[in-house]
């Protein structure tokens, strides 16, 4: 079992156990000063492992990765012979883009139904009250069959609740027009943020992000996030779903020689900042609790105190890269720095956060035991790849090989909730209007006969008793069938099965 080299000083290096990799990590550092590449050392080495990445690439400089690395100038040879890297060679990594918007990579959705209503009622800052309002709308769709796939079917599920309320409420329990209309403003926020782009089908199965190339090389996923971040809410609620899907998903394997997934969640804090209290505790739920299904979640952040102290807990493998004291809260950021570490009594680690130069970085990683190793100083490996943006001539290139861009660059859109809800629209349209109006002298009869045409057949103004009794049939007819027909509401960890 192959260790991952992180980086090296004058008497030691420090490597990352693969064994361990699912126990979380955190790369920390201000900006400018080396965390891309320290992501792309990690990425790479978990690829030559045959274990699957997955990373949000919010700059667009992680793109480099798909790319080999340019020939080494004189700079880059110095680099190498210090870290004593003698078989380094620039080599691609096997690399799939993608992006919600479809622009920069294949389209990433997710289907209404397996977000789940408690999952986007988290998402959607719900109070308690909504959230059972929703739960009561997902529950009406469920037992009428009807598909909820993209917002489109959501909203008009809640103007169909909205409608039948007093119906719903003595069948499900009591809902108010008021919280269904809080639930539209909160959708139209997220809507507003992109969120119908990624709402739809075909929905992402996790199979096609756990890929390996014919070499055996795991598959490294990049998602374009450079746009994406612009949208806070949009983004924690991609990430969410994700981990949710996998939490659901996966089996429980314990501690593997290596991870099954890692990922990396760049701009970690964007998870968190004005997440409520109720969202951040389901986030901490899932990093906690997601090891036992083999996948390591690695943080990106500025600061270590951008992610939650019960989290960052969990984190096992720490990279710090410099950060400037410039203010008080830059001061009390180091110093809460150096004191995640286990210390190193041949190192000041509060005065190295702020001496570090670029490429440079405090490092401590898990060994025997998973016990962490005492803190070391370490200039940063060099990776094989490319470290910048490429062009969109090679992305476009990396694109069309890619193996599953004829199964998600299409959307397709099935009949669902939103086509049934208007069909249903137009037919009581179509019913209050009435029939056509009927000629005098139609039936040719008048008196007795003509009054007893007009009670069963109808007449201009009116229907009659054979067409009112016709229609009642087929409606229960059709609701007898609709009744039989099984949906299931497709969840996050926090709803039910598929």
């Amino acid at each position: 079992m192959t260790e991952i080299l992180i980086g090296r000083n004058d008497s030691t290096s420090v490597n990352l156990d693969p064994h361990y990799g699912n126990r979380h990590g955190m790369i920390a550092g201000a900006t400018g000063t080396g965390k891309s590449v320290s992501l792309m050392v990690l990425a790479e080495g978990f690829s030559r492992l045959g274990v699957p990445c997955f990373l949000a690439d919010a700059k667009g400089d992680l793109a480099g990765l798909s790319m080999a690395a340019d020939a080494p100038g004189d700079k880059l040879k110095a680099r190498l012979d210090k870290l004593k890297l003698t078989d380094w060679k620039a080599q691609a990594n096997p690399v799939i883009f993608w992006d919600i918007y479809g622009k920069l990579g294949h389209p990433v959705r997710a289907t209404v139904s397996e977000m789940g209503p408690t999952l986007l009622g988290r998402v959607l800052e719900l109070n308690d009250t909504q959230e059972g309002v929703l739960e009561v709308a997902f529950k009406a769709a469920d037992d009428q069959g009807w598909l909820l796939l993209d917002l489109a079917d959501l909203r008009a599920l809640l103007g169909y609740a909205a409608d039948n309320a007093k119906a719903l409420s003595t069948r499900y329990g009591l809902i108010g027009t008021t919280s269904i209309a809080a639930i539209q403003r909160a959708l139209l926020k997220l809507e507003n943020d992109g969120a119908d782009q990624f709402f739809g089908e075909p929905a992402l199965e996790l199979a096609d992000l756990m890929r390996q190339d014919m070499s055996g090389r795991g598959i490294i996923n990049v998602l374009a996030a450079d746009q994406l971040i612009l949208k806070p809410r949009l983004y924690s609620t991609f990430l969410l779903w994700l981990l949710s899907e996998l939490f659901e998903q996966l089996p429980e394997v314990g501690d593997l020689d290596q991870p099954k997934l890692v990922f990396f969640f760049d701009e970690a804090h964007l998870l968190f900042d004005d997440a409520s209290p109720a969202l951040q505790q389901r986030v901490e739920q899932v990093v906690r609790l997601i090891r036992s299904k083999g996948v390591g979640v690695y943080f990106c952040s500025q600061n270590p105190d951008d992610v939650p102290g019960v989290i960052l807990g969990q984190l096992g493998n720490r990279i710090q890269h410099a950060l400037r004291a410039f203010t008080p809260r830059d001061q009390k950021a180091v110093k809460a720095a150096a004191e995640t570490f286990v210390a190193n009594p041949k190192l000041d680690v509060t005065a190295a956060i702020t001496r570090l130069a670029v490429g440079e970085a405090l490092a401590s990683t898990l060994a025997g035991g998973g016990v962490p190793t005492p803190v070391e100083q370490v200039l940063v490996t060099a990776p094989c790849c490319r470290i910048g943006a490429i062009t969109d001539a090679e992305r476009a290139t990396i694109r069309q090989r890619s193996p599953v861009g004829g199964k998600y660059d299409h959307p397709v859109n099935r009949e669902s909730a939103a086509e049934i809800l208007a069909r249903r629209a137009d037919d009581k349209a179509a019913a209050t209007a009435g029939d056509p109006p009927v000629q005098p002298g139609k039936t040719g009869e008048t008196g007795w006969g003509g009054a007893v045409h007009d009670v069963l057949f109808g007449t201009a103004r009116r229907q009659g008793m054979v067409e009112t009794m016709g229609k009642q049939v087929v409606r229960t007819m059709g609701s007898q069938i609709g009744r039989q027909i099984l949906r299931g509401v497709l969840g996050g960890i926090f709803g039910g099965k598929r």
